[in-house]
């Protein structure tokens, strides 16, 4: 059976198959999928799905690899083996206030996807603060005062400035993710030990 590789939709998507383009793999069949979620080359199976889901399908061993975001992995803390960074996907966590705007005196509230590492970001810096967990675009939190501030994801600073936004203090670092299911890595380590030297552009793993 070929290696099944989870990838995540959208941004991660783009800039994993140019990188695998770049290695000497064939994309076409990946590029010209349509809608289409499942989708298999010569060599791979490939799954596409959200970030999150990715970590889900890998660590119940649907797949066997996947790509990630690091910000996926510090929130959710799934049951995989992170195995190295990859070179592309780079992006910031940071917290962000409106422009021209202090922070309250009390206690801060913080809108933020990311629940998780947000509390324990404020929790290291001794600060107690009431966490609002956002879905969507959370840069409207501020504005329609529903938070005097979020932590979010930034990679060009765009989007929070077109939204009045500024960056308060940046705190984590991150890159797209090579993940393995665990049992996977023991059992089909033959198999799969080729990409993964390929991926990490070593000769051995």
């Amino acid at each position: 059976m070929k290696p099944v590789i989870a990838l995540t939709k959208g941004r991660l998507e783009n800039q994993f198959l140019d990188f695998f383009k770049s290695l000497g793999f064939e994309i076409k069949p990946l590029i010209d999928k349509g809608r289409k979620l499942r989708v298999e080359t010569d060599q791979f199976q490939f799954i596409f799905a959200k970030g999150v889901d990715v970590t889900t399908y890998v660590q119940y061993g649907i797949a066997d690899l996947g790509i990630v975001g690091g910000d996926i992995l510090a929130e959710f803390e799934p049951d995989v083996y992170d195995l190295f960074p990859l070179p592309f996907g780079q992006c910031r966590m940071a917290v962000a206030k409106e422009k021209g705007k202090e922070w309250p005196d009390g206690k801060k509230t913080i809108a933020s996807k990311f629940t998780n590492t947000t509390k324990k970001f404020f929790k290291e810096k001794g600060e107690s603060v009431d966490i609002i967990k956002l879905e969507g675009s959370v840069e409207l939190a501020p504005i329609l005062n529903l938070a005097d501030g979020i932590v979010d994801i930034v990679e060009t600073g765009t989007t929070l400035k077109e939204n009045g936004l500024v960056v308060d203090e940046e705190f984590l670092h991150f890159s797209a993710r090579l993940i393995a299911n665990r049992s996977a890595l023991k059992i089909k380590r033959e198999q799969l030990r080729p990409i993964i030297n390929v991926l990490n552009q070593k000769e051995e793993y």
